[in-house]
């Protein structure tokens, strides 16, 4: 990693308070170029709920100051309702934030320092959230780098897979945002005011579980925010980056195969994360210069070379053991250009019919639904998940298979009840009889019509199911094996139905289709990492000891499995300006083999923030349980404030709600 060091005299950092419609101000921070009154600039921005002024500021300083240094006005902007921007957080991706975002473009480029030109970017929520903007199309929008993000909010983000309640995320998000939501504005920003504003928030906040398990179906809800349901409404140039350990990945492959304005791919091996900031699995890139190269085509139309870049530059990964923690991947870029219909390899899974019951607890082996680059996050050895599971394994034959993109399997099977999941994993099965999680695809087989409508099954009778699995890049080799795992359940990714069924699957009518490395792949390259020298911080005095990140016990007399998991965000800092931030996060995820009633996912948050003058303490509590006919959510929020010696109690609410099940 090269760190630049940015000259306090090529930029300038500003606050501004940037004013909307209603008459709320959303709180911004703008990294300039020392000329850029004399000589406007086009406008970058990344629009955020997570906090300019402390919890993104390490990973802001690695990148707005490097874009200012090199011609760009670079800004953060925290959405309303967080952070210290006035006004109310509703919910992700509200039509009040999406409002807002398109006043900050139109704001932005009024400006004196700005040349009207802007652009977006972001990962994860400032890359959704660049892409809806995009789709609204405000004029001065030319541009955007959209890292982690999503085009489907209903089948490809943290609340459901393949038709069926992402229980390990479901849970755990909301309880996050919940946590999130719940922090204070910094007094140093907001003034004395500080206090009345906090309250204000907590008193009308709403947690966010209850709303997602409320729309069980892809209906107006999702649809809203979705840009798949108008990719003719982009316009903006649009550079799509992905990570083959993060769940976002197939949004790259379908906004190429989707969009009419430029557009261009890049998946890595990355988590969710960055591809500049050297956390696990590298190899890592020269992210920014490779957006500086995108910003300058678009938004300053310099001749980069960019338009005559492959469609999608794909890192294929050798095969390796597998390993809950890889600092580097073995592979290979590859250049292709991207279409509909690479060639495929085709394999039947057998003959005869096997019945599929897998236990409750199938699935503890899966790892982190979005892997952050800690040590404990991507899947181990499938061997222990494989024996949970159905396994047919299939021949590689004596040249490589090298998978990249979306594979499928079909099934034809029978189910004991009206309803039921499927889970398909990919695994390769090395001479060692090591097993390495590849990709994975689930259907909730009440959705095998489509994500909008609920389709019973009738007992008994079978069907013919199309598994599509996530997108892969991979290198089978010769003496391997791929091996097929089937099981109906994958808990905690995959939240049970109410009812034991065991599925019959016809293996001489089922079959697996694996996408090829195009033939006309070319070796691509990127140049080494390198950004701005990021924010000095340390470890503040009162950070708790670290925790086991995974954790899984199993009480044989219940038959219970319980997997505690620490997320570590790495919030817990002491920054330069004396703010000493405390964070700890903790999730558990409890079933018991057999018993639909007993599926439970808890999130617990505690932090403190303290300053100069003043202190905040906030403690938030969220469970999701169940019962054959609704889903019960349980949150609790308890905050206290400290000024001039005295601790006052802020908040202290209780919401308990209870969501009918429709097709979850």
């Amino acid at each position: 990693m090269k760190i630049v060091d940015i000259s306090p005299d090529a930029v300038d950092v500003r606050d501004l308070w940037i004013p909307m419609p209603d008459g709320v101000r959303l709180h911004a921070r703008v990294w300039l170029p020392r000329d850029a009154e004399q000589q406007p600039v086009p406008a970058l921005l990344e629009y955020l709920p997570y906090r300019l002024d402390d919890w993104t500021s390490v990973r802001d300083s690695e990148r707005h100051p490097y874009y200012a240094a090199h011609g760009y006005a670079s800004v953060r902007v925290d959405i309303r309702g967080s952070g210290s921007s006035d006004g109310l957080f509703e919910d992700e991706y509200s039509p009040a934030e999406l409002d807002d975002g398109v006043a900050v473009v139109e704001w932005l480029a009024a400006q004196p320092w700005c040349s009207g030109q802007v652009g977006m970017f972001g990962i994860s929520w400032g890359g959704f959230n660049a892409l809806q903007i995009a789709e609204r199309a405000p004029e001065p929008l030319k541009a955007i780098v959209t890292v982690c993000s999503t085009d489907d909010r209903y089948d490809n983000d943290v609340h459901y897979i393949g038709g069926a309640v992402l229980g390990v995320d479901m849970a755990a998000w909301a309880g996050t945002m919940l946590a999130f939501a719940s922090r204070p504005p910094r007094p140093e920003v907001v003034g004395d005011r500080w206090v009345d504003q906090w309250r204000d928030r907590l008193e009308q906040q709403r947690p966010l579980a209850p709303v997602w398990l409320g729309h069980q179906e892809r209906d107006d809800y999702w649809r809203h925010g979705s840009v798949c349901e108008n990719y003719d409404g982009i316009r903006a140039a649009v550079l799509a980056v992905g990570g083959w350990s993060d769940p976002y990945r197939d949004t790259v492959l379908r906004l190429l195969r989707n969009l009419d304005a430029p557009a261009k791919g890049i998946i890595g091996p990355w988590s969710h994360q960055y591809p500049d900031r050297g956390l696990a699995p590298g190899p890592s890139i020269g992210f920014l210069q490779e957006t500086l190269r995108w910003w300058d085509r678009w938004l300053k139309g310099i001749d980069t070379g960019v338009e005559n870049e492959p469609a999608l530059r794909a890192w294929v990964n050798d095969p390796e053991p597998p390993a809950p923690y890889v600092e580097r991947r073995s592979g290979t870029w590859v250049g292709v250009p991207w279409h509909d219909d690479p060639e495929h390899r085709a394999w039947s899974l057998g003959d005869g019919r096997v019945l599929v019951r897998s236990p409750w607890a199938t699935g503890q082996d899966a790892g982190r639904f979005f892997p952050f680059g800690n040590r404990g996050d991507l899947p181990p050895d499938q061997r222990a998940e494989d024996g949970r599971s159905v396994c047919l394994d299939l021949e590689i034959g004596d040249t490589p298979v090298d998978l990249l993109g979306n594979g499928t399997v079909r099934l034809r099977l029978r189910s004991t009840h009206d309803r039921g999941h499927v889970i398909v994993r990919l695994c390769d099965v090395a001479p060692d009889g090591s097993s390495t999680l590849v990709t994975r695809g689930v259907l909730n087989l009440l959705k095998r019509d489509g994500m909008d409508r609920v389709s019973p099954l009738t007992p008994g009778e079978d069907v013919d199911v199309d598994v599509p699995l996530i997108s892969a890049g991979y290198r089978f080799a010769p003496g391997h094996r791929l091996r097929v795992a089937l099981s109906n359940h994958y808990w905690p990714w995959v939240w049970p139905h109410a009812v034991d069924d065991t599925l019959d699957v016809d293996l001489s009518a089922s079959s697996l289709r694996l996408p090829l490395v195009d033939a006309a792949a070319v070796p691509v390259g990127f140049e080494p990492p390198e950004h701005a020298r990021p924010l000095a911080i340390t470890v503040p005095p009162g950070a708790e000891e670290p925790r086991p990140e995974r954790l899984v016990r199993y009480d044989v007399a219940r038959g219970e499995t319980v997997l505690e998991v620490d997320p570590g965000y790495g919030g817990t800092r002491q920054y330069l300006d004396g703010l000493s931030f405390l964070e700890s996060a903790e999730e558990v995820y409890t079933v018991r083999e057999g018993d639909p009633s007993s599926p439970r996912a808890e999130s617990h948050w505690r932090l403190r923030l303290t300053n100069e003058g003043w202190a905040a303490d906030v403690e938030t509590w969220s469970t999701i349980t169940c019962d054959a006919e609704s889903f019960i959510v349980e949150n609790r929020v308890l905050a206290h404030a400290e000024r001039d010696g005295a601790r006052e109690l802020v908040a202290d609410r209780v919401f308990r709600d209870v969501v009918p099940r429709t097709s979850a």
